[in-house]
């Protein structure tokens, strides 16, 4: 199938591992590229070849788009996988590989141009048919704010067009309090994103964070792997996702993911892809969309049994999906639980030397994770230092087995948030499937019995 012969993985840590494997899977030789401080990472000790890219700052190594040109350049390799963050959405790092002739395993550049501006990302949507939420129909300036607001109700939510991460967000719940938020929103902005322009949006006010997976091969064809749900989340970002979402019913599951996988095929959509949605009252409303694999793809991997980055280098490769939707079933019930090198309270990163390494294991369990006993974790990157991902027939056998794991997990020398997700799993609110996107921050504001 691949007419793809080498891979260069312009990523670090768990992912660039995962991706490290599909290509092995698939017979494509591998390179790894990193900085000087991840010259012990396990993805490079795997792969077939290795190129040094700089020093730890990823300005100066993952984000140098001249450094991994001129690595693909020396190794010969003829494709690239970008993972996610860094580089993984960005149009000009696309549009540098297509001009050199490489592949960009991942959507094309004008479509990650398209989902990269929120605004237009959300003009998109609409056109396609994707319900989207209550907002203005561009930026928001400071003369037009108050009368857009009316229109669209307080409490309102501005947002960064550029954005991401929680970043240039801020809530204004009555007319008193939009003039500070539009303000502050728009300097947090410009200092993330270097663009201080902002929109508005209906806000939410207990929504769940429904997201639904799809693929595209780019000649029109598309389909859907159904939703996860990824409302625990502590300052927007994700840090308990759930397959199939306990929100939803069948008919509701199929239903938006028809929506998202017809919207796909009119965009003629190339590669994995994620469309995220609020979802209230029995309606989901569309954030934005992903151009690129997201960190929770593995729970959706386990309900249907679908390799994901496989498909991503099918696609890239010109030999198209692997299954048409009416081929995909849905099994059983994922949870993924985000292995932070943190304090499990304060959240304040960990880095450091990994002691004892113990990953769990048995039916159901898998563990992505490039640390190892006596693995030094560098203090320059995010603190994602593993996934665990548990599978059970049922939601509530998942839970039982995720119990069963979180206990056999052993990580010692660094703190990790490993002990945060054995409290939740013996939360009642929890067990029951009922929480939204601020259930989280609002458990942790709670005193903690010592």
């Amino acid at each position: 199938m691949p007419t793809i012969s080498k891979v260069l993985i312009a990523n670090r840590g768990e992912i660039a591992l995962r991706v490290l494997r599909a290509c092995k899977e698939l017979g494509i030789a591998t390179v790894a590229v990193h900085s000087t401080a991840d010259a012990d990472a396990m993805h490079v000790r795997l792969a077939d070849e290795s190129v040094c890219i700089g020093p730890p700052p990823s300005r100066e190594s993952y984000l140098n788009i001249h450094q991994i040109v001129a690595a693909c350049e020396i190794t010969g390799a003829d494709a690239v996988h970008p993972g996610y963050g860094f580089l993984s959405e960005n149009a000009k790092f696309a549009d540098i590989l297509d001009a050199h002739g490489i592949t960009f395993i991942g959507p094309t550049a004008d479509h990650i141009r398209i989902m990269g501006d929120k605004i237009t990302a959300k003009k998109t949507a609409e056109s396609l048919g994707i319900p989207v939420v209550p907002g203005s129909d561009g930026e928001v300036k400071p003369e037009n704010a108050l009368e857009i607001a009316r229109k669209i109700g307080f409490p309102v939510l501005i947002k960064a067009t550029a954005g991401g991460g929680g970043r240039g967000m801020k809530v204004a719940k009555d007319e008193d309090s939009l003039e500070e938020a539009i303000s502050t929103a728009r300097s947090e902005a410009a200092a993330a994103f270097g663009n201080d322009a902002v929109y508005m949006e209906k806000y939410l006010g207990k929504p769940r964070h429904i997201e639904i997976q799809v693929v595209g091969d780019g000649e029109g064809n598309a389909i859907h792997l159904g939703e996860r749900d990824c409302s625990l989340q502590r300052r927007h970002q994700k840090v308990w996702e759930e397959a199939n979402s306990p929100a939803l019913n069948v008919a509701q599951r199929m239903e938006i993911g028809r929506v998202c996988a017809e919207a796909m095929k009119k965009l003629k959509y190339r590669g994995a892809g994620t469309i995220e949605f609020l979802y209230e009252n029995g309606e989901f409303y569309f954030i934005e969309m992903n151009t690129r694999l997201q960190v929770e793809h593995p729970i959706t991997e386990a309900i249907t049994g679908i390799d994901l980055v496989h498909e991503q280098i099918r696609v890239a490769s010109g030999a198209g999906l692997s299954v048409t939707q009416d081929e995909i079933s849905f099994q059983g019930h994922a949870i993924e639980c985000r292995i932070n090198a943190e304090d499990p309270r304060t959240f304040v990163p960990s880095p450091g030397t990994i002691t004892h390494f113990h990953a769990p294991g048995g039916l159901g369990v898998r563990v992505d994770s490039g640390a190892y006993q006596g693995y030094r974790i560098p203090p320059y990157y995010d603190s994602l230092i593993g996934k665990l991902i548990v599978h059970g027939r049922t939601r509530v056998e998942c839970m039982m087995r995720l119990r069963r794991v979180l206990d056999e997990f052993v990580i010692d020398g660094i703190k990790t948030t490993l002990p945060l997700f054995q409290d939740l799993i013996n939360n009642q609110d929890i067990a029951n499937g009922d929480y939204d996107i601020h259930w989280l921050e609002q458990y942790l504001a709670q005193p903690q019995a010592e």
